[in-house]
Order: structure tokens, then C-alpha cells, then sequence
């Protein structure tokens, strides 16, 4: 077994979990990517919940939310299969958290089924993910869902 490294680890974890989210969040949102950049952006996401998976808090609601952004990444990049799959990932973390991850998780699968085509899961999980935004309690976080299944 390799000496222990000279720097905190779980530190490390904690930074780059969050630090890798984030950074796939700019290339997310970048008005024209580079195929270095659809690359890049698959590996911060995949490192994110690897980071997260190494974490003593890392729970389910955390691993929705990275899920999701891999759904999201997989959709932008226009992939219906992989964004499904992770999709699907995200809604079994999401099963037992309030209202607004479980609604995003719903918003990811009918994000994935609109890039396959598939019009009957596109409304079936919009109609899902619109009852569960109705629940939302928190302003900001209602409107951001609803705002994103708008989008669809």
C-alpha cells in the first residue's frame, strides 16, 4: 500500500467534488463548445460524483443532483440513450427526497425522451415532473423546475 499522501484527502474530496460540478457547469453553458470541451465536460461531471462517492456526507439528494447534471450533459451533447440512463440514475436517488429532486428527475427523463422522440414518455413525465413542481415550497426552486420543464 502507497504512503499516505502529504495533503488532507477528505479536503481534496470536498474541493474537487464541488469544484468539478461547477466547472461542468461553465462548459454547460458555453455558447460553443470544442469536441475538447464535450469531452472535458463528461470527465468533471463522471469526477464530481466520484469526489462525492469518496465523501463521508455524500447522500442520495447529492447524488440526484450529480446525476442529473449528468443527464443534462448527456442531452446537451445529444446522446438520448446515455441522458436516459443517467436519468434513470438520478430517479433512483431521488425516490425519497422532497418534491423538487424527484420533479428534476422527471425533467430529465422527459429531456431524454424528447431527444429520442418518444412524445408519450415526454408528456408522461412532464405531466410527473409538473405535479411534483406544484409542491415545491420554496419560490426560487419552484420557478427554477418550472422554468426548465418550459424549456421542453
Amino acid at each position: 500500500m502507497a504512503d499516505a499522501p502529504a495533503f488532507d484527502i477528505a479536503a481534496a474530496h470536498e474541493y474537487f467534488a464541488a469544484h468539478c460540478f461547477n466547472r461542468a457547469w461553465d462548459l454547460i453553458d458555453k455558447e460553443e463548445r470544442t469536441p475538447q470541451d464535450d469531452l472535458l465536460v463528461v470527465a468533471l461531471n463522471q469526477a464530481s460524483i466520484y469526489h462525492w462517492l469518496e465523501r463521508s456526507d455524500c447522500d442520495d439528494r447529492r447524488l440526484s443532483v450529480g446525476y442529473w447534471q449528468a443527464s443534462r450533459i448527456q442531452a446537451v451533447l445529444g446522446n438520448a440513450s446515455e441522458a436516459r440512463r443517467h436519468a434513470e440514475t438520478c430517479l433512483s436517488f431521488s425516490g425519497e427526497l422532497p418534491p423538487f429532486y424527484l420533479g428534476y428527475a422527471y425533467e430529465a427523463l422527459a429531456r431524454a425522451a424528447t431527444l429520442a422522440g418518444d412524445r408519450d414518455a415526454v408528456a408522461a413525465h412532464l405531466t410527473r415532473a409538473t405535479g411534483l413542481a406544484a409542491q415545491v415550497a420554496d419560490k426560487d426552486e419552484r420557478e427554477a423546475l418550472l422554468g426548465d420543464l418550459a424549456d421542453l
